[in-house]
């Protein structure tokens, strides 16, 4: 009997690696899995090494690092010593899993990493990691495989798994009638982010953006996503100043909001990919403390930040960064789209791309079929 380790960080992993479980058990319904991971994979049926809340700490609080430690070494021992796998698959969550693959590589396992960290975005030198522990990358972007082909990595592009995720874009007229919304006027929303320091850099610029926006369109409708993980004593002083722009804030709507807006101000990330899938309009921006800039500054590899505009190699959506995220720069661009048929138009055909690029057959499907061939 085949057996598989799979080793997750947090809670985005543990759903990915959950459903390339899914898809091995049609495969290979007697292969043995054990993980590192949480409640997504346990109800997938994988029996849990240990539950992955005790690594989704944040920070570099040295009590943190030595804890990530300590759990690598009892990791590592019990894998060589019990369970002895024969194959080790990790799934995002670079830090750990990249620190980790250096003492299993040495015990001779092999390693495929699916969902790999961002190297082409930033601390290049991790390359030579990757290439010296890890038997396969399995990439969800196309240009993440050009770059492992490059240093000769052996590496497969298997598609990004947000396309089997996603949902289907929401019924408008039926989302804005039941959260108050007039169907014949245009909807601007904004996401302010999902951590505490976001809201803190982020909320006032995109309000006082909005206060810009509706002085010259005072027909727009205004919406702020509010990320499950911010508090509303977080937000909600920081709205009272803005009472007067109406806004609605919605709690876990964002697909919703992001495939019926008419356009989008959000701040980087993930989001940005999502809205590309629905083919909407966006800005995004961005803005954090200035020595924290310096540092992702001295570690980038590209120049582009947002994903529509680095999977297509780009500027199809507007980056609004740092010393530019001013109420004034955000408020022409959103304005733009909302005035100019033509570029709101050209952007939306653009993001049309990104989709047709990242589409291929469903990424836990290749994924699974990959493993159970080279297991």
């Amino acid at each position: 009997m085949k057996k598989l380790f799979i080793i997750t960080g947090e809670y985005s992993g543990d759903r990915h690696a959950a459903d390339v479980v899914k898809e091995i058990k049609k495969i290979s319904p007697d292969m043995q899995i054990e993980a590192v991971g949480g409640s997504n994979l346990a109800n997938a049926g994988v029996k849990l090494y240990c539950d992955h809340s005790k690594m989704s700490a944040m920070g570099f609080n040295m009590s943190i690092i030595l804890s990530h430690i300590n759990l690598g070494k009892k990791i590592a021992t019990y894998l060589k010593n019990e369970y002895k796998p024969d194959m080790v698959l990790m799934v995002d969550y670079g830090g750990f899993n990249l620190n980790l693959s250096k003492v299993l590589s040495k015990y001779g396992f092999k390693i495929y990493y699916y969902i790999p960290p961002q190297i082409w975005a930033s601390r290049k030198w991790r390359l030579n990691t990757v290439k010296k522990n890890i038997n396969k990358v399995l990439t969800i972007f196309p240009f993440e495989k050009e770059m492992y082909d490059e240093i000769g990595v052996d590496a497969e592009f298997v598609g990004h798994p947000l396309l089997a995720e996603i949902p289907d874009k929401v019924d408008k007229d039926k989302f804005f009638a039941q959260n108050g919304f007039d169907i014949n006027r245009k909807l601007v929303s904004i996401f302010p982010g999902s951590r505490k320091f976001e809201i803190n850099n982020l909320l006032t610029l995109f309000l006082e953006s909005a206060k810009l926006l509706k002085e010259k369109n005072p027909d727009i409708q205004l919406a702020l996503a509010q990320a499950p993980s911010i508090k509303d004593e977080l937000i909600n002083p920081v709205l009272e100043k803005y009472k007067d722009l109406n806004i609605k804030v919605l709690k876990n709507k964002n697909y919703e909001l992001l495939s019926s807006s008419d356009a989008l101000i959000l701040a980087s990330g993930t989001v940005a990919l999502e809205a590309a899938l629905y083919n909407t309009p966006m800005i995004i921006s961005y803005k954090g403390p200035m020595f924290l800039y310096l540092i992702y500054m001295l570690v980038r590899c590209i120049k582009r930040v947002c994903l529509p505009n680095i999977i297509m190699n780009q500027d199809i959506v507007p980056e609004i960064l740092q010393f530019k995220a001013k109420p004034k720069i955000i408020f022409e661009e959103v304005n733009k789209i909302l005035k100019d048929k033509e570029y709101k138009n050209k952007m939306i055909q653009m993001l049309k791309n990104v989709k047709q690029k990242l589409s291929t057959s469903g990424a836990a499907q290749k994924t699974a079929e990959i493993i159970a061939n080279n297991i």
